[in-house]
């Protein structure tokens, strides 16, 4: 609920459920009785690092999670399509709604890794931020690598937590409906998801 945020911050309780990352509080944004959604601190370092689950002062299981510098993430729409909206208007690009070659589009992701200002943990931005390891992102159309200069901006989106985007000029002719990878150093995301293009 927005009444939890405080400061422009995620809270490190809901529903007297914690759940702590390297023995520190993480941000919460959602707690159900079946489900915990919770945001790694960006300040992590790479490595494995200690999970645990404080609800009303009772401490569950410890796990030991294996964190990467970056591990991106596209989101599905269900049908095969990734979350995309349109560069001019911020319409969201559908079967019905295509990109069209030369056109600038955003991709919505998560998992980009750190960025530059790097958001203290929790807090929600409010300004654009590139990602660290931006010479090494890579994305590609039907196994094609954009050139670098069609990448426009891979950063935080600003007034999100935990969301990134990448904001790209498709090539003019482009295939339609392509398959989309983005690429960090050796950490790629899900084949098999496409980009609507006519």
């Amino acid at each position: 609920m927005s009444s939890d945020i405080a400061d422009s911050t995620l809270p490190t309780q809901l529903a007297n459920v914690s759940v702590y990352v390297d023995n520190g509080p993480a941000p919460l944004l959602y707690v159900s009785p079946t489900q915990v959604n919770f945001l790694i601190p960006g300040n992590e370092m790479s490595g494995n690092v200690p999970v645990r689950v404080v609800r009303e002062g009772w401490t569950g299981p410890e796990v030991i999670v294996s964190l990467v510098d970056a591990s991106p993430a596209l989101f599905p729409l269900g049908n095969g399509y990734i979350i995309a909206t349109h560069g001019a208007d911020g319409s969201p690009i559908t079967a019905g709604s295509p990109a069209q070659g030369g056109e600038i589009i955003v991709v919505y992701a998560t998992g980009l890794g750190k960025t530059e200002p790097n958001p203290d943990a929790g807090e929600i931005p409010m300004y654009p931020a590139t990602i660290d390891d931006y010479s090494s992102l890579s994305v590609c159309l039907d196994g094609a690598p954009l050139p670098w200069y069609l990448i426009k901006y891979a950063g935080v989106t600003p007034g999100s937590v935990g969301l990134y985007q990448i904001n790209i000029e498709l090539p003019n002719p482009v295939d339609p409906d392509p398959q989309i990878v983005v690429t960090i150093g050796n950490q790629s995301s899900p084949s098999g998801l496409q980009l609507a293009v006519q």
